[in-house]
């Protein structure tokens, strides 16, 4: 069975745009530059129509991976999520042990992430460990950094 996706409305809206303009722009572009590179000549020792067959290639599994995960899509519904717990689709504030400042996260799925924006993946180490716990627990994270300790400190919609 496949792997289900969550995301916001905002981050389905962005995979049905990128997965509209690879079809109708990318796959012509591509396919411009395949007949444009077929025009040079041998194919054996034309390094353009290589080059164009492989952007092809990478084109087509990226449509491939958008279709699949839209199939397998679950479009968070904001009012159904509370701020008892971290979930998915949470902003939490957090302060790392040792230090004075807080940090804010938004957990959401695998498709939307962005840490230097703050959006932080629930099958991150720190998406993870955040994941059931409420406001007051102190938590520790395997990270490939080593081990994390971090209390939070407030959970939004």
């Amino acid at each position: 069975m496949a792997k289900e996706t969550v995301v916001t409305k905002e981050g389905l809206l962005k995979l049905e745009q990128e997965l509209e303009e690879l079809k109708t722009i990318k796959r012509k572009e591509v396919a411009e530059k395949i007949k444009v590179a077929r025009g040079f000549g041998d194919l054996s020792e034309n390094s353009e129509y290589d080059e164009a067959k492989n952007e092809q290639a990478i084109v087509e599994g990226r449509i491939a991976e958008l279709e699949a995960q839209l199939k397998n899509v679950r479009v968070l519904d904001e009012s159904e999520l509370g701020t008892e717990n971290v979930h998915i689709g949470s902003v939490v504030t957090v302060r790392f042990k040792g230090k004075k400042t807080d940090v804010t996260y938004e957990i959401v799925g695998s498709t939307e992430a962005n840490p230097l924006g703050g959006r932080i993946s629930d099958e991150s180490p720190i998406g993870k460990g955040l994941l059931g716990h409420a406001v007051g627990d102190t938590i520790e994270v395997e990270t490939p950094g080593g081990e994390i300790t971090l209390t939070i400190k407030k959970i939004d919609k």
